[in-house]
C-alpha cells in the first residue's frame, strides 16, 4: 500500500508502540473496501480472526471486535496485560492469558502466609469466557501461560502414562471428566480441538521429529503423520469450519540436540503445509516470508476452499478446491 507509517525517530520505538494499517480487500479483485491505521503497544500478537467475517483486536489490557468496515467496539478489559487468545471451535468461549500479578498485602504482620501462596500461585491469570456475554466459567493463577484447548463441554488435560504414552481427558465445565484415548510422544502433546469432535494431537518423535495425530472423543484415530526433524517450532491454524488445517515451520539445516543448537544461521526458511483435517491429505504445501510467529502468515478461508499466505512481499491467494467432509460424530461424540 502507498504511504508511510509514522517511527519514532531513534528507530527504537520504546515502549514496543507500533502502527498497522488495516485492509480489507474483495476476492478475487483484491479491490480495498476498507482500510485505517491501528497503534498496539507492544510485540504480542494482535489480532484474531471470527466467523462472519469479524475479527478481535488486541491492545495491551483489551480486546476489541471489529468487521468488514473497520469499524471497532470495546470488548473486554482485564486488570492486567492480555497475553494470548484462544477459541473452542464454535468461538462461543475465550480463553485468555494475562499477567496480573497479586497485589502486595498493606499490613505486614498478616502478609507472610498470603505472599507465599501467591509465589506459589503465579501472577498469569488464565480465564474462561462466554465471547457474546463475558460470564466466567473458570479462572486460575499460573506461573506461565497455560495452552488450553475446549470445545462446547470442557477443556482437554494430557496425563502422562507409561513410556511414550499419553491419555487426554476431557474435564466438563459442569464437573467430572471423560478419558477420550491414548496418543504416543516423548514430550507433552500440544493438543487441539478441530472442531467440537475431533482433535490433532501434535507431539514429539524420538529423533526431534513432530508426530500429527487426529482422532475422535470417542477415541477413534483418523490419521497419523510425522513432520521432518528438521521442522521445528510448528504453529497450527484451523479454519473456522475445521475441514482443513495448516501447520506452519521453521526449516532448518540440521536436527536440534544438546550437540546442535541452533542458531540464527541455521534458519533457512518458514513453510506451511495444509491437511485435510478428515483424511490427512496434504492439500498444499508452500514457503512463507517474511518469517512470522503465533501463525500470522496463513489464514484458511472460512470454506476451506481458499488459503491466503503472506510471501515474497505480497499476499497470496491458493484455490484447493471442496474439503473432504468430517467423518459424523458417533452417539459416544454427540
Amino acid at each position: 500500500m502507498p504511504g508511510l507509517l509514522h517511527r519514532d525517530p531513534s528507530g527504537s520505538d520504546a515502549g514496543g508502540e507500533r502502527r498497522i494499517r488495516a485492509v480489507v480487500l474483495a476476492l478475487p479483485g483484491g479491490t480495498v473496501q476498507a482500510q485505517d491505521t491501528w497503534t498496539v503497544h507492544d510485540r504480542v500478537r494482535y489480532l484474531w480472526m471470527l466467523q462472519g467475517g469479524r475479527f478481535l483486536l488486541r491492545d495491551r489490557n483489551s480486546l476489541f471486535e471489529g468487521g468488514a468496515s473497520l469499524a471497532m467496539k470495546s470488548l473486554f478489559d482485564f486488570p492486567g496485560s492480555l497475553l494470548d487468545v484462544e477459541f473452542d471451535p464454535g468461538q462461543q468461549l475465550l480463553v485468555t492469558n494475562s499477567h496480573e500479578p497479586v497485589a502486595k498485602q498493606k499490613n505486614a504482620s498478616a502478609s507472610a502466609e498470603a505472599d507465599e501462596a501467591a509465589s506459589a500461585d503465579g501472577d498469569l491469570v488464565v480465564r474462561i469466557l462466554r465471547r457474546t456475554t463475558g460470564q466466567l466459567l473458570l479462572v486460575s493463577r499460573a506461573r506461565s501461560a497455560v495452552h488450553l484447548s475446549i470445545n462446547s463441554e470442557g477443556y482437554l488435560e494430557g496425563l502422562r502414562g507409561q513410556g511414550m504414552n499419553w491419555m487426554l481427558n476431557l474435564d466438563y465445565f459442569t464437573g467430572g471428566s471423560r478419558m477420550l484415548g491414548g496418543v504416543e510422544s516423548t514430550c507433552m502433546p500440544d493438543d487441539n480441538f478441530i472442531t467440537d469432535n475431533l482433535i490433532l494431537a501434535i507431539g514429539c518423535g524420538p529423533y526431534g521429529e513432530s508426530w500429527l495425530t487426529a482422532m475422535t472423543t470417542a477415541g477413534r484415530r483418523l490419521w497419523k503423520a510425522q513432520t521432518p526433524s528438521t521442522a521445528v517450532w510448528p504453529q497450527l491454524t484451523v479454519g473456522l469450519n475445521g475441514q482443513r488445517l495448516a501447520l506452519a515451520t521453521l526449516d532448518i539445516s540440521h536436527s536440534i540436540d544438546s550437540f546442535a543448537p541452533i542458531g540464527a544461521e541455521d534458519v533457512k526458511e518458514q513453510s506451511v503445509t495444509v491437511f485435510d483435517s478428515a483424511t490427512g491429505d496434504i492439500a498444499l504445501v508452500s514457503p512463507l516470508s517474511p518469517i512470522l510467529d503465533a501463525g500470522g502468515n496463513v489464514a484458511i478461508s472460512p470454506s476451506g476452499r481458499r488459503v491466503a499466505l503472506l510471501n515474497a512481499g505480497a499476499i497470496q491467494i491458493f484455490e484447493l478446491g471442496a474439503p473432504p467432509a468430517l467423518p459424523a460424530a458417533s452417539a459416544h461424540e454427540r
